[in-house]
């Protein structure tokens, strides 16, 4: 079984779309030398350490307002 499983990171996040970028985003931060503040993670890969810290609260996802997003596709 994989943690944390999609069901309770779901209560985290909007979307799947919204885990799958922010945890992409920071496991790039990760890859580039960023530190994490997990103790002891299970994973040892980039993408697993930042779904462990969506998890435990200690990265927040804020969705992007509409108006941003529409202005960026210009």
């Amino acid at each position: 079984m994989l943690y944390p499983s999609i069901d309770e990171m779901m209560n985290k996040v909007d979307s799947k779309y919204s885990l799958v970028v922010a945890a992409s985003r920071r496991a790039r931060q990760l890859r580039e030398g960023a530190k994490t503040d997990l103790k002891h993670p299970r994973s040892h890969k980039y993408v697993g350490v930042a779904l462990e810290e969506i998890y435990g609260d200690m990265i927040r996802v804020i969705p992007e307002p509409v108006a941003e997003r529409d202005e960026n596709k210009a």
